[in-house]
């Protein structure tokens, strides 16, 4: 985009708070927050370093989204960073993210926490707290009955599930409530999150005053605690900042910068004693405070749905305000100490950053070996795959954020029951690319795919992406001479090269899991039950958990089938069927 086009972009702009991206095809280039969208985008038509202009130059469109407050504007800021990992910014590759809400659109909406909305939802927050927005959400429930189940489980059922009898859903499902009473339930909801506090808090507090005079204490005492996190909700925190003397724990962060990277090191002490270190990378922002600038982005989206700290200890004052506003409306103290004890703590944490940038982990290297469009490797996803002659097959997705396993992005799955390696390679890739392209993987995208296996494994891998237009590196490596194959080329390191030891590192532990799973399934005992269509192991262990014994499960009748989870009418009629 040229000047031009980026002033006639902006006059079309709310002079609202919220976000705006910067877009080149399907890519996120750049991600910013705003008080006002439409000043803050027209600035960029004579961009402030070289830097943002080349990121000018790349963008095809500008996007944007309104927020209520700056503060939301913030963390949806770092949410949209976090998962779209954009070039421009400064990141913090971690999946950490702030809760959202959401009523999904549909006749008779589901109210449910998430952090990856549905595009046609109705969305609230981010919110920083996902604690109180669960006793928030779970305090509606009881109010109002609205439901928190999967479509699939709210689909031809025969009668109310357990939700219904536990007061947590009115069971529109089965028509114990009329859509249109239910959707003025819905509204309440709304009218809740959009600021009525006493939409919720009312019923509460009557409830509560109920329990206490029946004698009810323990029930009183928690309807109590739930009614003070509801009145809280909109603006808990606003006024309290956390004096030193009453602090129990702190954060210290010191930044050392190396080049284009910088490290954060945090320093976490509890009731004066030091308890835990972690350091952090990022990319390293152009222009004269880039420390400060790394610590504005660092501040905001490490918390992403962290506890919060009583007080962060910092070796320079951030250069964003919003982000010291934010922490401070949440209680935590900001300062950057002259001398003292904290002085020295934050010196202890400059050299731990400074001991980090100096070492060679080998991401730096391994993304210009590869020439790969970032300046450092942050996260490897590897896949590979794993079967006895074509029967039990399986592949395996895992996960290395900065060289470490990212365990909780593990993904596994099985495959068509066939002997052919790059058969099962191409599905395995395409399933990945097609959830991440449809928006039902809530991870970010790698920097870089690694298939194990030579040129006939990347191949295939190359064709699944290709054929979903997943836009995302990959490369191989081929286990006889540990060759590192691209689409273009084949190198050969030295056996010692740290970039080399981080593939293998991806490889081995794709290769550990998928045959962990395969051995898990080869090895299970199968029953009749697994004949049945619609009948997984999962189903399987829940109808043996629930009845006993196939026997069990043979004697149950349609409807006692369909309340184990996982078990519609159909699958309940043709277990009847078959046993």
């Amino acid at each position: 985009m040229d000047a031009g086009a980026v002033s006639e972009r902006a006059s079309t702009l709310p002079s609202d708070p919220g976000v705006y991206q910067f877009v080149a095809g399907e890519t996120v280039l750049y991600v910013g927050k705003a008080v006002d969208i439409r000043a803050r985008v027209r600035s960029y038509a004579d961009p402030r370093s070289e830097r943002i202009s080349r990121m000018v130059d790349r963008a095809e469109h500008i996007d944007f989204a309104v927020t209520d407050t700056e503060t939301q504007a913030l963390l949806l800021e770092a949410n949209l960073i976090k998962r779209h990992q954009p070039r421009y910014n400064v990141r913090l590759k971690d999946d950490k993210s702030y809760p959202l809400v959401q009523l999904t659109n549909h006749p008779v909406p589901r109210i449910e926490v998430t952090r990856d909305p549905d595009d046609s939802a109705t969305v609230f927050g981010p919110y920083t707290d996902k604690g109180r927005v669960e006793t928030v959400i779970k305090a509606i429930r009881e109010t109002y009955g609205l439901r928190g189940c999967s479509d699939h489980k709210y689909a031809n059922r025969s009668r109310p599930c357990l939700d219904y009898e536990m007061g947590l859903c009115t069971a529109p499902c089965t028509g114990e409530i009329a859509e249109d009473a239910y959707l003025e339930d819905v509204e309440s909801a709304v009218r809740f999150f959009e600021g009525e506090t006493g939409v919720l808090a009312d019923p509460l507090r009557r409830e509560m005053e109920a329990a206490a005079q029946e004698n009810e204490f323990e029930r009183a005492a928690n309807l109590r605690d739930r009614l003070e996190v509801v009145e809280s909700f909109h603006g808990a925190g606003e006024d309290a900042v956390s004096s030193q003397s009453d602090e129990r724990a702190i954060d210290v962060l010191g930044v050392s910068l190396r080049g284009d990277s910088a490290t954060v090191a945090r320093l976490h002490a509890e009731r004066g004693q030091l308890v835990d270190r972690t350091r952090h990378n990022l990319d390293a922002p152009e222009g004269e405070d880039r420390t400060a600038a790394v610590l504005s982005a660092f501040l905001a989206q490490f918390y992403a749905e962290r506890e919060l700290p009583d007080g962060v200890v910092l070796s320079e004052h951030p250069d964003d305000e919003d982000v010291v506003a934010w922490l401070e409306s949440e209680g935590v103290s900001v300062r950057v100490p002259g001398a003292g004890r904290e002085a020295k703590l934050v010196e202890l944490a400059l050299k731990n950053a400074r001991r980090r940038a100096g070492r060679d982990d080998g991401l730096a290297t391994l993304a210009r070996e590869l020439d790969l469009d970032v300046r450092r490797v942050s996260r490897i996803e590897g896949f590979d795959v794993s079967h006895a002659q074509g029967t039990s097959v399986v592949g395996s997705d895992v996960c290395l954020v900065d060289g470490s396993a990212e365990t909780a992005d593990y993904r596994r799955r099985r495959l068509p029951e066939r002997n052919d390696d790059y058969a099962n390679m191409r599905e395995l890739v395409r399933w990945r690319a097609t959830r991440a392209l449809e928006g039902r993987d809530d991870r970010p995208d790698p920097d870089v795919l690694l298939i194990d296996g030579g040129k006939g494994q990347l191949n295939a891998a190359l064709d699944a992406l290709e054929e979903t237009g997943w836009d995302v590196p990959a490369v191989g490596i081929a286990k006889d001479r540990e060759l590192v194959v691209t689409p273009d080329r084949t190198f050969d390191w030295p056996d010692d090269a740290p970039h080399l030891h981080v593939l293998q590192r991806v490889r081995d532990e794709a290769h550990r899991f998928a045959v962990q799973y395969h051995q898990t399934l080869r090895d299970e005992v199968k029953t009749v039950l697994d004949d049945v269509p619609g009948v997984g192991p999962k189903t399987r262990r829940a109808l043996l958990t629930r009845f006993g014994s196939v026997e069990g499960v043979r004697e149950a009748s349609v409807a006692d089938l369909t309340d184990v989870p996982g078990v519609g009418e159909k699958t309940a009629e043709e277990l009847k069927r078959r046993l």
